[in-house]
């Protein structure tokens, strides 16, 4: 049997129950965390779950999955995932290559950053599509999310922007040399993503700044969401751009231009000295 199992948002006891008696039983288990991270080392988390636990780097998981499926047909094999299964699409992929190979499966919930972001007080079911925001470099400078967050603006609804990780990415020198060496590991923070979305937002028309995003529009910070450390900042996109949450893992949300009133009371302790009832059109 092939087990994809989430671990949750926190530290190493938000797997469930049924997670943890599945990881106990298994010949083999593979730990993701290139996707998302956990509060926890990989020391403390084998010790609490009494095994060793097998690193899934990118390649492994993006290209070696045939790898990690190996002999789940005649033994459990596990691999773990932080937050939710289904939380990226890459994880789909093996439930994919499960069934072709006709290995059983079976999949362990747990909560994501797509339902916890719920903690901030913003309603859920008001939100709209969820993006993604990359990394800018010198040569690419992709801003089509910002025509997402437009779209849910003009339809009066929240937009969580999930923020770039780069873990274990290789430099552009070694790919040219075929030896592969990877640059340190970032996280984006919601300070970097205020700053890309100003960027984007200064080049647009007046119209375009009054109706859709400025400098003044409301945006909510969130950093290690579900952690004992969790982080969260309600202010003006000028001001995230300079707002310090402290370490990974950084998500930012677009509320809607009229919040319910539950919503407004909720931000509003998390708003410093903002009237959030100003920002509520």
């Amino acid at each position: 049997m092939f087990y994809l199992i989430g671990l949750g948002l926190g530290d190493l006891k938000d797997i469930t129950v049924k997670g943890l008696e599945i990881v106990k039983q298994c010949s083999r288990v593979y730990l993701e965390m290139y996707t998302s991270i956990l509060g926890c080392s990989l020391e403390d988390m084998q010790e609490f779950y009494g095994r060793p636990l097998l690193l899934a780097d990118r390649d492994l998981v993006e290209q070696g999955a045939d790898e990690i499926l190996a002999g789940a047909g005649e033994s459990d094999v596990a691999l773990l995932v932080v937050g939710d299964p289904f939380g990226a699409t890459t994880h789909t992929d093996f439930i994919l290559r499960a069934k072709e190979k006709k290995i059983p499966y079976k999949v362990i919930h747990n909560a994501s950053i797509m339902n916890a972001v719920g903690c901030c007080g913003l309603q859920l079911y008001k939100f709209g599509e969820t993006v993604s925001i990359p990394y800018w470099d010198e040569t690419w400078k992709p801003d089509s999310f910002y025509d997402k967050i437009k779209l849910n603006r003009l339809h009066n609804m929240h937009t969580l922007c999930l923020l770039d990780i780069k873990v274990k990415e290789p430099t552009p020198e070694s790919l040219m040399r075929k030896r592969k060496e990877y640059m340190p590991p970032r996280f984006m923070s919601v300070a970097e993503a205020a700053h890309q979305l100003l960027s984007i937002v200064e080049k647009k028309d007046s119209l375009e700044k009054n109706t859709v995003l400025n400098e003044q529009s409301l945006c909510v910070g969130l950093a290690r969401v579900g952690q004992e450390s969790q982080q969260i900042a309600v202010s003006t996109l000028l001001d995230m751009r300079s707002t310090d949450l402290g370490g990974p893992l950084h998500s930012l949300i677009i509320p809607a231009k009229e919040m319910h009133p539950l919503e407004v009371e909720f931000l509003q302790q998390y708003a410093a000295s903002l009237k959030l009832d100003d920002y509520n059109h």
